[in-house]
């Protein structure tokens, strides 16, 4: 089974509440997102402990075993982008196709005792990047390779609302196509 690739440009959830999960990316200081990001790890790693984290709920949608493979790279990547965002001046991020990663790195197969560890320490080290962004850090700008622009505060939550989305897509029933 395959997934169609999601073509959508997300950046809209900084500035308007995302209507299937909630998520408002003004409601939360920003000197929170490292206790958001350790809150939402310890969530995935309950999630791939569920029996059913290998299942697709339906053909067209990730099993929760794939969205955990999928958070742990967006911790990875962000972490990365933060860090560039820190260390240089407007950088422009390298591509990340996160579909394509999604095959090469057979998310579906992956062990998910493993993921969940990964995915732990992935969130302990981006969440320990934001906690020490300091005031003036929160500035700085970096742009994504389609061109959209982020200052590190932006992207921050821009980043938060990925991973929370993902958790209430593996805890709505999405058995109907």
């Amino acid at each position: 089974m395959t997934i169609t690739p999601d073509g959508k440009d997300w950046t809209w959830v900084l500035n308007e509440r995302c209507p299937e999960c909630g998520f408002e990316s003004w409601a939360f200081p920003r000197e929170q997102i490292g206790v958001l990001v350790r809150t939402n790890a310890a969530q995935w790693c309950e999630v791939l402990r569920r029996s059913d984290v290998r299942e697709r709920p339906n053909p067209a949608t990730w099993s929760p075993l794939e969205y955990a493979c999928h958070v742990r790279d967006v911790y990875r990547k962000y972490d990365e982008r933060l860090r560039l965002m820190l260390e240089a001046h407007d950088p422009l991020y390298p591509n990340w196709d996160q579909d394509v990663t999604a095959l090469e790195a057979r998310y579906d197969q992956q062990d998910p005792a493993v993921v969940a560890d990964e995915l732990a320490a992935a969130g302990d080290a981006v969440a320990n990047a934001f906690d020490g962004v300091s005031d003036d850090g929160w500035d700085r700008p970096g742009r994504r390779s389609d061109g959209a622009s982020f200052t590190v505060e932006s992207i921050g939550r821009y980043f938060v609302h990925d991973w929370i989305h993902h958790i209430w897509d593996v805890s709505r029933d999405q058995t109907a196509t």
